[in-house]
């Protein structure tokens, strides 16, 4: 090890509405010793995920962020040194890492992951944005060739690639994003069919004239009054993956929206679904064969928004929820 400094950020205290800087600290920490099961890993990509946020609100899939201790976050990294025949230095891995430059953490719960480059492509295609856009689009969405596939937030890390997927499955594709120049971008760079702008606000009838046929499958990552526009749009044995709820993470959460969910499911015959990528992971092998295959014949275009420096960390996370990003987002430590 070259730098035996442990830069960490800690969360010093949980929003109770919006979150911005004054919420984190950096700080000199101690050196992680790990115990017998454990490696001790050098973190070098931390993802950035709108998930981040959730956890401050208390326990999801996952415990819950406390108030002055290391900010939770997946991370790739290198082995330095093992407690455990699993892994040896150099390998790479994926985890729980942590807002921080090194972590102590139990082998049980690392990934071992092929040394490629660039190691990014770990984090946004081949990790959990790829999985989640793969599971949630192919095996909760069920898309068929000609049915009309919508997707929010589809500029992000998760959205970009469904869009992509479901053309690549020839389907009509409609993407949800903020502002015009990301809508231009999803049309003439990622090939959506249409793109509609949720900030010029008349989304119900924009989505109207995008996807005149109706919509056959919601991938849904914000909830809210989106999902309340999308709703009645939806077509008989329609299917909504849902994936996230980023409009209720960060602030107050939204009063609105969705409304008359139960009626519209019964009449429709609709299936809305949840899911979380980890319970796909049996599954992982196929999947990564698939987007790999994607990737070089060039039918899905990776898209990544890398930062440097563990400092700018808070900042990048603040801007990811205000919808700075296009494709995944993450920082390099």
């Amino acid at each position: 090890m070259t730098d035996t400094i442990n830069h960490q950020v800690l969360l010093v205290e949980k929003p109770a509405g919006k979150l911005g800087p004054e919420h984190f600290k950096l700080i000199d920490g101690p050196m992680p010793a790990p115990k017998d099961g454990e490696a001790l890993l050098r973190v070098r990509y931390i993802s950035l995920d709108a998930a981040n946020r959730a956890w401050m609100h208390g326990a999801t899939y996952r415990s819950a962020v406390e108030a002055n201790s290391v900010m939770a976050g997946g991370g790739i990294a290198e082995v330095v040194s093992s407690h455990s025949d699993a892994l040896k230095p150099g390998d790479i891995v994926f985890g729980d890492t942590g807002w921080q430059n090194y972590a102590a953490v139990p082998v049980k719960h690392l990934t071992k992951m092929p040394r490629m480059e660039p190691l990014t492509h770990l984090l946004s295609i081949y990790g959990i944005a790829g999985l989640t856009a793969y599971f949630g689009l192919l095996d909760v969405g069920k898309p068929k060739q000609g049915e009309t596939v919508v997707v929010s937030a589809a500029a992000g890390s998760v959205g970009s690639i469904v869009g992509q997927i479901a053309k690549l499955k020839g389907c009509r594709v409609v993407g949800i994003a903020g502002g015009a120049d990301k809508c231009q971008w999803l049309t003439s760079e990622l090939g959506f069919d249409a793109a509609v702008d949720y900030k010029d606000g008349a989304v119900f009838k924009a989505l109207k004239a995008a996807a005149p046929d109706g919509i056959d499958v919601y991938f849904d990552n914000v909830g809210g009054d989106i999902l309340e526009a999308v709703l009645p749009q939806m077509n008989l044995n329609g299917r909504i993956a849902c994936c996230g709820a980023i409009s209720q993470y960060d602030g107050a959460p939204s009063a609105t929206g969705p409304r008359g969910v139960p009626g519209l499911i019964v009449v429709k015959r609709l299936t809305m679904q949840g899911f979380i990528v980890m319970d796909y992971m049996k599954q992982r092998d196929q999947a990564l064969s698939d987007l790999q295959s994607w990737v070089s014949s060039g039918k899905i275009k990776v898209l990544e928004d890398v930062i440097n420096g563990i400092e700018n960390t808070p900042q990048a996370l603040i801007g990811l929820l205000a919808g700075e990003n296009r494709g995944k987002r993450m920082v390099k430590v």
